[in-house]
């Protein structure tokens, strides 16, 4: 049993972890969040949504955000768009990367977006359409692998059939997402090998809440198999607005003290990330979701 060598981590924090905050935190506070990640050598920062301000009243800012970071040569800003008219607004201000999502529970999506799976895959195909002819490149979110806050379990063959239809249409990458933080490592690791018979390994990543305590023993497990890129939110931030009772994302920090205890390379600065996640906490006023950070004191 191989581990990689490296992992790839990217981080949702200033998009997954703060969505669903009800004070909403100044532009410039998040301009600072990203350019404070970047400062620590991760490679990948979801920045931002351009959606609906209605919908998300917290990202409403997504342009001004966007506009105002310092991108890194080598650091991809991927932002999450729902439809043609994200992407325009996306592609305005110079994003260069986005994401589409959908999710695996067919409940999920009418809760999420008043729309079955193949529905909502129809309504990002323009996305990926124009993003093809433009050059940028899409990365394709499906959330409640391992369950579902509304139909309760959801069969492994839907997550294989929407994460091989993403990747068809030409998403690079698809990440698997553990949208209310059920899973334990053996269904983590059976979901991924399943998914992986029909999406190449390299084109996978994996996204798990910590709502039970299970997402680094679950991340471990997908590791075992070959998977290399992890999602994950400085501070252990967010959650998502249509999963009741779902809470933060596994924390960056906690992931990468593990990687790099077991000599997986990530290429991020702890000790800088602690103090990002410190800073973010002391801006959210609360403490900070990464246990590695509660220990250090």
């Amino acid at each position: 049993m191989s581990l990689p060598a490296q992992v790839r981590i990217v981080e949702v924090g200033p998009r997954d972890g703060l969505q669903n905050e009800k004070a909403i935190i100044p532009a410039a506070a998040k301009i600072e969040l990203i350019d404070r990640l970047t400062a620590t050598g991760l490679r990948s920062i979801e920045a931002t949504s351009f959606v609906s301000p209605k919908w998300v009243p917290q990202l409403a800012d997504a342009a001004e955000v966007f506009a105002g970071i310092t991108r890194a040569p080598g650091v991809a800003y991927p932002v999450l768009v729902p439809n043609l008219q994200g992407y325009e607004r996306a592609r305005a201000v110079g994003a260069e990367e986005v994401a589409v999502f959908t999710a695996a529970s067919e409940a999920f999506n009418r809760k999420n977006i008043n729309a079955g799976i193949d529905e909502s895959i129809e309504r990002f195909m323009p996305v990926l359409e124009r993003a093809r002819a433009d050059g940028v490149k899409v990365r394709g979110y499906v959330s409640t692998v391992l369950g579902c806050p509304y139909q309760g379990a959801v069969p492994v063959a839907d997550v294989v059939r929407v994460a091989s239809r993403m990747h068809a249409l030409g998403c690079y990458e698809v990440s698997l997402g553990d949208t209310i933080g059920i899973g334990t490592p053996g269904a983590a690791r059976a979901m991924l090998r399943a998914v992986a018979a029909e999406v190449p390994m390299a084109a996978l990543a994996i996204h798990f809440h910590d709502t039970r305590g299970q997402a680094l023993a679950n991340i471990l497990a997908c590791l075992e198999e070959g998977v290399a890129v992890v999602d994950a939110a400085v501070s252990g931030t967010g959650g998502c607005p249509y999963a009741p009772g779902a809470s933060g994302n596994v924390a960056t920090e906690d992931v990468v003290y593990m990687l790099e205890g077991m000599g997986i390379a990530t290429g991020v600065d702890l000790p800088r990330l602690v103090e990002t996640g410190r800073w973010l906490a002391a801006l959210l006023g609360r403490g900070s979701g990464s246990k590695v950070t509660l220990a250090a004191g």
